[in-house]
C-alpha cells in the first residue's frame, strides 16, 4: 500500500497495490503493521456497507458527535464515487475545509480520516457499492451531518444531484452546529 498525504492533515489517500496474474489479482486493503507505522489508528470496531442505485445520489456529510467521533476507511468496491471528507476539528487550521478524491472498483485507492471528519459522496455510476471500515462502535444518539450543499465549505460535486434522503436535507450547515458535537484538533495525536 501506498500511503498518500492530503492536504488535510488527518485525512489520508491509500493507493491499494494488486498482484495479479492471468487470473486476476489480489490486493491487501488493511494491514495493521502497515497502518500503525503511517500512524493511523489500527482498530477495527465494525465493517459496513452501502449500496446506491443511480448516478448522481449524494449521501453525506456524516459524522459520529463527540466523544465518539469515528476514524473511518472508505473504498468503493462497484462503480465509481466522488468521495469527501470535511475537517469539522474544533482549532483545526483546516477547519470547514475539505478534501475529495474519485473512488473506483478499477482505480485501487482508500480514503482515510481521523477522529473530527464529516464524510460523504456522491455517486459517478449506476449501481454503487461502497465499504466502510470503522474503528469506533456506531452510536444512533450520536448520529449527525452537515448540509451537503453548505455554502462555506463549498464542495464542487461534479454532477447535479439527483438523490438525498430527507435526513440529509434537513441537515444544519457547518456555522450552526453546536460545538458540543465536535472535538478539538490536536496536532500531537497526530
Amino acid at each position: 500500500m501506498e500511503f498518500i498525504k492530503t492536504t488535510l492533515q488527518g485525512c489520508t489517500l491509500i493507493k491499494n497495490i494488486p498482484q495479479g496474474d492471468e487470473r486476476g489479482y489480489f490486493t491487501r486493503t488493511f494491514c495493521a503493521n502497515e497502518f500503525k507505522e503511517h500512524g493511523l489508528n489500527t482498530t477495527l470496531a465494525q465493517a459496513s456497507y452501502s449500496f446506491s442505485k443511480r448516478s448522481g445520489t449524494v449521501r453525506g456529510l456524516h459524522f459520529q458527535a463527540a466523544p465518539i467521533m469515528e476514524d473511518k476507511l472508505v473504498r468503493c468496491l462497484r462503480g465509481a464515487i466522488f468521495d469527501v471528507m470535511v475537517d469539522i476539528r474544533l482549532n483545526s487550521p483546516t477547519f470547514g475545509q475539505y478534501y475529495s478524491h474519485e473512488l473506483s472498483e478499477t482505480n485501487n485507492y482508500q480514503l482515510h480520516s481521523v477522529q473530527g471528519f464529516a464524510h460523504g459522496f456522491q455517486t459517478l455510476t449506476d449501481d454503487c457499492v461502497v465499504a466502510y471500515h470503522i474503528a469506533q462502535f456506531y452510536d444512533s444518539n450520536k448520529t449527525s451531518g452537515i448540509r451537503w450543499d453548505d455554502p462555506e465549505i463549498g464542495i464542487v460535486w461534479p454532477q447535479n444531484a439527483v438523490d438525498h434522503s430527507s435526513r440529509d436535507l434537513n441537515l444544519p450547515f457547518l456555522s450552526n452546529i453546536d460545538s458540543n458535537l465536535l472535538i478539538n484538533f490536536n496536532r500531537h495525536e497526530l
